[in-house]
């Protein structure tokens, strides 16, 4: 009887155990069904407020790219640092980029905030790298997850214990009080993502326009352009790499033709870090695809047009309409990703010396430099540097009193 009695009980527990189950299930259902609500009331408000204000955000945006755009011409002016080592920061930044996990647009205003502190201070080579930190700090703190911003012994790992660990934070207090805190840049990824929901493009567009924007980084000729216009510019020639169809955009100005031709002849020779990073399946393999693509127009430019039947004329006649060299196409430039090795700090030494007249193979250069571009077949590639020495600093001293001086205009 007490067995009966004891496996009703256990029965009746068991049964009143499952439906309290079952009532947790049913209130978690409905705690999920009236969050989906929630959201789909979040979303559609969303909606109309972007429809309402997206004017007003554009407005903004076009006044804030205006007003955060690097100046190169101010960076010509340098004393010490030059166009040719910028390879080697820009190689450094993507490969800490990448070694964080931060977002895309990361990187873009890293090296907007690079540029810009580089266009109103004076910047010693040694401490190029540094400011790159600090403004990689600087961006991965504005934008991205607070346990994936980079901590200041990583970062000073990764420049072979080259400064002092006070010496990030000073620099990155320093580039904030030079650019007044403004910080808001609206990268090049932020226009190519609102172009790309509006015409639709894949993902391997959307890949190859970033890999040809990250290629743009390396370069004296983009550092002044409007991200905007880079955006679109990217978009333009990834669709054409890519054989998609082209999109009626509507008008394009002389400066957005101009900045499609100008990338179209920097494609040819992309950094190997860029290109190793591009290869992923994750980027779609886009960096093949390029190389792929640049192969084919140059056997195409090889090959040329086939000559036109010659009309017989008089010896007195002079001959017309001489057909001249065809021009060479997008990939006409050999060695595709023949770029450069990443030292692990800035370049440093006696070769980079203003009266240096040839650097292993490289001319010196000028006084308002542009960014060089080697032919493999011809030049070596930039030299390892050796890490240099610590500085050795005095207690209670600002590092940057030297260098950071306004520029003298």
């Amino acid at each position: 009887m007490a067995s009966t009695t004891y496996h009703s009980s256990a029965d009746e527990t068991f049964f009143v155990e499952d439906e309290a189950a079952q009532r947790m299930t049913m209130r978690d259902a409905g705690r999920l069904i009236a969050r989906n609500k929630q959201e789909m009331i979040a979303n559609e408000l969303s909606r109309l407020a972007h429809d309402e204000y997206l004017e007003d955000i554009m407005k903004h945006m076009r006044h804030m790219e205006d007003e955060t755009l690097p100046d190169a011409n101010l960076i010509d002016m340098q004393r010490e640092i030059q166009w040719f080592m910028r390879p080697y920061l820009i190689d450094f930044l993507i490969e800490a980029h990448a070694a964080f996990s931060l977002l895309p647009e990361t990187l873009f205003l890293t090296v907007n905030l690079l540029d810009r502190y580089c266009s109103k201070r004076v910047v010693y080579k040694q401490h190029y790298q540094l400011v790159g930190c600090a403004a990689l700090l600087i961006a991965a703190k504005y934008g991205d997850k607070k346990d994936r911003v980079p901590q200041i012994n990583e970062l000073n790992n990764m420049c072979c214990g080259l400064y002092d660990a006070g010496m990030f934070t000073q620099m990155e207090m320093h580039v904030l009080n030079t650019l007044d805190w403004n910080i808001g840049h609206p990268t090049v990824d932020f226009f190519t993502q609102l172009i790309v929901a509006e015409e639709r493009d894949g993902r391997e567009v959307e890949h190859m326009a970033a890999y040809i924007c990250e290629i743009a980084l390396y370069h004296r000729d983009f550092v002044s352009t409007k991200p905007s216009i880079m955006a679109r510019a990217s978009l333009a020639l990834a669709r054409a790499i890519l054989s998609k169809p082209e999109v009626n955009d509507g008008e394009w100005d002389h400066t957005e033709n101009v900045t499609l031709l100008t990338l179209s002849q920097h494609l040819h020779q992309p950094s190997v870090t860029l290109a190793r990073k591009y290869s992923s399946a994750y980027y779609s393999k886009v960096s093949g695809k390029l190389a792929d693509f640049l192969a084919q127009q140059a056997a195409i430019s090889r090959r040329g047009p086939p000559s036109p039947p010659v009309e017989p004329t008089s010896l007195s006649t002079k001959t017309a309409d001489i057909y001249s060299t065809p021009h060479k196409g997008l990939g006409a430039g050999p060695g595709v990703a023949d770029g450069y090795m990443t030292p692990p700090i800035t370049p440093d030494g006696n070769c980079f010396g203003h009266n240096q007249a040839m650097i292993k193979g490289y001319q010196a250069p000028p006084r308002c430099p542009v960014t060089p571009t080697p032919q493999p077949n011809h030049v070596q590639p930039y030299p390892q540097q050796q890490q240099q020495p610590q500085p050795q600093h005095m207690a209670g001293t600002s590092y940057f009193e030297g260098p950071t001086s306004h520029m003298a205009y």
